[in-house]
């Protein structure tokens, strides 16, 4: 069970230490993404690796995955006085890196560390806080750079080495059109996914660098004089590796603190997890730390507390159950516009006291809200993408691309159809501009509400906003789509000029947070917690939709589905989840690890829709591929659309 201490392990040590142990032993429950591929789509910038090499030509690829082979040949190509290494393999006592970029010159070792992350090349990079340490969102990329450099510079005494952080310059524009599409996506004869440089990419593709090195040797310093990298112990930088080392060498679990993170730590066991005799994780830290029993997790606790800043502070003075929190902990301020956050909160804690299973509804307050509403009800939802490598000319790094839409009405006679839907996932193409047209088709005809959950799309609209008044070559329509975006929009905080739309866009995300909370939903108020617990509440909504009354010729129109029942149970009497009923963008382990991703809000740029689009644009695949995941892609976000319709028909079912 000894395991050497790599970079990846080191950085999920810094998170939490306790996870060397259960990453190492098979009996514990892991869901962490095992697939390179799946887990480089989560980062966003799977081609930012192969991109980089380019800036480097005449490098050496180290392939060997046997980690001995690789370390005898990266020695072996280093008695080279000068040479480019692809994946240099070192190894130091117990430690082992995998170096992305490393430049030898004479005497001179440098280490490049490839990142999907962006920053602007225009502007000082800001790595540190006032404090001089590492800002959060810096952290584990300095230092897993600084623990590079710590294993080559002992590795490699008697050479210099300087560390770089090389990284998206957001500030740039590509200078060509099609650049992504130069690297594809393929899968070798063991079936593993990789991406691979196109032989059609050319000097003028590379002219303008959307990577840039910088150089963090002086930070790479000061945390090897730190003596707290946020482990709860005062020790050296050396100390710590070899702390870490030492528990991956002899399997020794490390105990560290409990806390808000253990709501997202990758060791929860699912319930087919148990069934194939698998223990979870957390638990275990609890049982061991706190003295809990194993069904701690059966009943709600602080982890599931809503938007609540202080879960640590709660952990630490030995409060894990909701059941004992007390008002003094939420120090509750009342609104006089539906409940505030920490009223919300406090009826969480409430109906966990009294183990209340009903529902929380301000009928005065939603009724008033709903009467403000014009019909017909316009329910939209948006899928989209940010890409590190740009579409088309002229474009920068990670600009926000939306590629889907869905659209349902409801007719003040209750009667409801899913009116209109748009898709764009052509390799290469900027969707944009067809996306806005075919939005603003959907919604002109009339002055009825407009429905969103969150403020996602009217961010996307505001970027749009913006990408057509800077474009260099804007469509023929620009002024007409600008004009109607500013209609059912309103402008973003940071932006010079301001306005609110006459018809800005209604979300039921905040009519949720002010008038209904659901104690099924766990603390979440995800679209995708709120209607199955809505489903389950609703017998007007189990009536209508436990007939296959969706996509019938005398029911619902729907676009994608036909004589569908969305309310079904499984043999145990459960209501299945309307969610679960769809067909597969990826693998069930795939979807569970991009649900566990998702939670933990390391999908920055959004799900398995996401992750479904990049693989339309990058993987080579045939016609038949391509149609069943746009038809799957349809399903899900009319779902979307159509849980915002349920939602409506629940509330108007209660309140009228």
């Amino acid at each position: 069970m000894s395991v050497r201490l790599t970079k990846s392990r080191f950085i999920q040590a810094l998170s939490c230490p306790t996870k060397l142990f259960y990453a190492a032993d098979k009996v514990y429950a892991n869901q962490s993404i095992e697939d390179p591929f799946l887990a480089a789509l989560a980062e966003g910038g799977f081609q930012v690796g192969e991109l980089a090499k380019c800036y480097f030509p005449g490098g050496i690829e180290i392939n060997s995955i046997n980690q001995n082979e690789a370390v005898e040949e990266t020695k072996r190509l280093l008695q080279q006085k000068n040479v480019i290494l692809f994946e240099a393999a070192i190894k130091y006592e117990n430690c082992l890196v995998r170096v992305d970029v490393l430049v030898k010159k004479g005497n001179l070792i440098e280490l490049h560390e490839v990142k999907s992350k962006s920053f602007d090349g225009h502007e000082e990079a800001k790595f540190l806080k006032r404090d001089g340490k590492p800002k959060s969102e810096w952290k584990k990329y300095l230092y897993e750079l600084a623990f590079q450099k710590w294993v080559v510079k002992n590795s490699f005494s008697k050479f210099t080495v300087s560390a770089y952080l090389m990284l998206i310059d957001r500030s740039q524009y590509t200078a060509t059109i099609g650049l992504n599409q130069k690297f594809p996506i393929v899968t070798d004869a063991a079936g593993r996914k990789r991406v691979i440089v196109d032989d059609s990419i050319t000097p003028e593709d590379l002219r303008t660098k959307l990577l840039l090195s910088v150089n963090v040797d002086l930070i790479c310093s000061d945390i090897y004089e730190e003596i707290d990298h946020g482990l709860d112990v005062i020790e050296s930088f050396d100390q710590m590796v070899a702390r870490l080392s030492a528990a991956c060498e002899e399997h020794m679990l490390i105990d560290y603190k409990l806390g808000k993170h253990c709501k997202v730590c990758e060791f929860i066991a699912t319930e087919n997890d148990l069934k194939e005799g698998k223990l979870d994780g957390r638990i275990e830290c609890f049982k061991r730390k706190m003295g809990t029993t194993s069904d701690i997790f059966d009943e709600p606790t602080v982890l599931d507390l809503w938007n609540y800043r202080n879960k640590d502070k709660l952990i630490e003075s030995g409060i894990i159950r909701l059941s004992d929190v007390t008002e003094d902990d939420i120090k509750i301020n009342k609104s006089n516009d539906g409940l505030s956050l920490t009223e919300r909160q406090w009826k969480q804690v409430e109906k966990a006291k009294h183990k209340d299973d009903t529902i929380y509804i301000d009928k005065k307050g939603l009724q008033a809200e709903m009467e403000t509403w014009n019909y017909p009800l316009h329910f939209i939802d948006f899928e989209t993408a940010m890409v590190a490598l740009p579409f088309g000319a002229n474009r920068h790094p990670y600009e926000g691309i939306a590629f889907q839409f869905s659209h349902h009405i409801v007719e003040i006679d209750g009667s409801i159809r899913h009116a209109g839907q748009f898709l764009n996932a052509e390799p290469g193409h900027f969707p944009n501009y067809d996306f806005a047209r075919a939005l603003k088709y959907e919604l002109e005809t009339d002055q009825g509400s407009i429905f969103i959950y969150s403020g996602h799309e009217n961010t996307y609209l505001n970027l749009i906003i913006d990408q057509l008044e800077c474009d260099a070559c804007p469509p023929n329509d620009k002024d007409a789509l600008i004009t109607f975006f500013k209609e059912i929009t309103h402008s973003k905080n940071d932006s010079i000029l301001k306005w609110q739309g006459k018809r800005d866009m209604v979300d039921l995300l905040d009519v949720v947070k002010k008038y209904y909370f659901d104690p099924r939903t766990k603390g979440s108020n995800s679209i995708k917690h709120v209607l199955p617990a809505i489903l389950s509440r609703s017998s007007f909504l189990q009536k209508k939709y436990g007939t296959p009354i969706y996509g019938a010729s005398d029911g619902i129109p729907s676009l994608n589905f036909k004589n569908w029942k969305w309310v079904e149970y499984d043999e145990n009497g459960i209501m299945i989840d309307p969610y679960e009923k769809l067909p597969k963008l990826f693998s069930d382990k795939q979807d569970r690890q991009i649900e566990i991703l998702s939670e933990s809000d390391s999908l920055a740029n959004g799900g398995a829709a996401m992750m479904a689009y990049a693989r339309m644009q990058f993987e080579k695949m045939s016609d038949y591929e391509c149609k069943e995941l746009s038809n799957a892609l349809f399903m899900y976000c009319e779902l979307d659309t159509l849980a915002m319709v349920m939602i409506y028909e629940a509330w108007k079912d209660i309140v009228d």
